[in-house]
């Protein structure tokens, strides 16, 4: 299902073209432009809803980098959101995973900035940094393996989702819509049963048959029957 489908769709399903509900004086044109906005607004919703109750392969991200030497801190990717590894690749090209604990383990174990050393733990000290400990004492590649949101089918035309999860992607926004619109509960309780099926469904291939054989034995994984 790509972007134009789900669009049409959605209207389909909610009888409904959600126009413009402002009286004023705009014309077609805008008229349709917000109407695309909210509907673009319930897709997009729903694919947050999805992406953060699944954890899927297309929600992992990987990138690499750099920290400096003497600078304990090290900057995330502007899309990060969550961290599955951080590792220090060393001069022979083996990596070395840190250990991820919070910023006081960091600070009370490496108290001092300016002792340095290769980084064996690090936190998460704000939305935007990572601190190291110990301080690096030379400039080091660094690999991150982390969640965050992929394109959305809004801009994108098509995407995962839309190709493998159309149910869910589908009832999710049904979902959305339906709220905006206040509508019958017998109704809005169809689609509940209906998202909740898809994304059991989601769930398996996800976190079940997509981890049939773990290293990192603690990732949540979705029994498979």
């Amino acid at each position: 299902m790509n972007y134009s489908t789900l669009f049409q769709t959605i209207q389909a399903y909610c009888e409904n073209d959600f126009p413009d509900t402002v009286v004023n004086t705009t014309t077609a044109t805008t008229a349709s432009f917000l109407t695309k906005d909210q509907i673009d607004t319930f897709i997009r919703q729903a694919e947050q809803r999805i992406y953060n109750s699944v954890q899927l392969p297309v929600s992992r991200e990987n990138v690499t980098g750099n920290c400096t030497a003497n600078n304990r801190f090290l900057t995330t990717p502007t899309d990060w959101l969550a961290t599955f590894s951080l590792a220090r690749i060393d001069t022979n090209g083996s990596q070395e995973y840190l250990l991820n604990k919070d910023v006081e383990y960091i600070r009370e174990s490496f108290p001092s900035p300016t002792a340095t050393g290769a980084p064996t733990h690090y936190a998460i000290f704000d939305e935007n940094t990572f601190i190291l400990g110990p301080t690096p004492d030379a400039d080091y590649n660094m690999e991150l393996h982390y969640f965050a949101y992929p394109a959305s089918i809004v801009t994108s035309g098509t995407t995962w989702l839309g190709t493998n999860a159309d149910s869910a992607l589908l009832y999710g926004s049904l979902l959305e819509a339906y709220a905006f619109m206040k509508g019958e509960k017998d109704v809005n309780d169809n689609y509940i049963a209906r998202y909740n099926e898809a994304l059991a469904t989601l769930k398996q291939l996800g976190e079940g048959k997509d981890r049939q054989d773990m290293y990192r034995t603690e990732q949540a994984r979705y029994p498979v029957r």
